[in-house]
């Protein structure tokens, strides 16, 4: 069984509607492996709402941790979930190979006035399309499947019982911004192997890096890891 872990701040109704998650959802609705747990009208972390479902005595056997504003183009969605758990602990669609000091994200290696600095192509994996329909245009980063040191949060998948023998969680410190990279750290740290697999999304969001909320959790961040 896998459940799909997501919060949004949209009512039951709302998001079933109108959040691309929510139209996913509708459509794989014919998988009798998939199970959704979504925290509707939140208001509090996705750090908060990852670990419960961690805990949660029901939870399924493979979790996926996911934005409410993806759309999941693949119908196949429960198998490659499944199939890139065998190669890897942690599984994400895109990743990179290296960690670098004072990293901002999982693709940049820096800043530079108001701009971000892209990690070269050799060291980066994995394909996100962006748009605002489903099926947008690809993004594709590098090969796949390959084991990472940090993966893009938009989608995580693990094993329950893997995470919970080897104490590994969101840190709630992170509302939004840097949860993702905190939890890959905490992953490896924890002696957990990192990888990206194919699968097929659609990514309505628009990056907030460089906001006010990115720089404060940015500075936990840093705090955190001695950076």
């Amino acid at each position: 069984m896998i459940n799909i872990i997501s919060a949004t701040r949209l009512s039951h109704d709302d998001f079933l509607a109108e959040a691309p998650l929510g139209a996913s959802l509708k459509r794989l609705a014919f998988d009798q492996r998939i199970h959704a747990r979504i925290a509707f009208e939140n208001r509090t972390s996705l750090s908060e709402i990852y670990n419960l479902s961690i805990d949660a005595p029901q939870a399924a056997e493979i979790l996926v941790f996911i934005h409410d504003d993806v759309w999941i183009d693949d119908y196949f969605f429960a198998d490659r979930i499944i199939a890139g758990l065998q190669n890897f602990d942690v599984l994400g669609i895109a990743g990179n190979r290296r960690r670098l000091p004072r990293q901002p994200s999982w693709c940049f290696t820096g800043q530079m006035s108001d701009k971000f600095i892209w990690d070269v192509r050799e060291n980066l994996s994995g394909a996100v399309a962006h748009g605002t329909a489903p099926f947008g245009r690809v993004t594709n980063y590098g090969p796949v499947p390959v084991q990472c040191e940090l993966l893009d949060g938009v989608l995580l998948a693990a094993r329950r019982d893997t995470l919970r023998s080897r104490g590994v969680r969101f840190d709630p410190r992170f509302d939004f911004h840097f949860y993702d990279l905190d939890f890959c750290r905490s992953a490896r740290a924890a002696g957990l192997v990192l990888g990206t697999g194919a699968v097929a999304l659609t990514h309505r969001s628009q990056d907030a890096f460089g906001s006010a909320d990115w720089h404060r959790n940015y500075e936990i961040y840093l705090e955190k890891w001695g950076e």
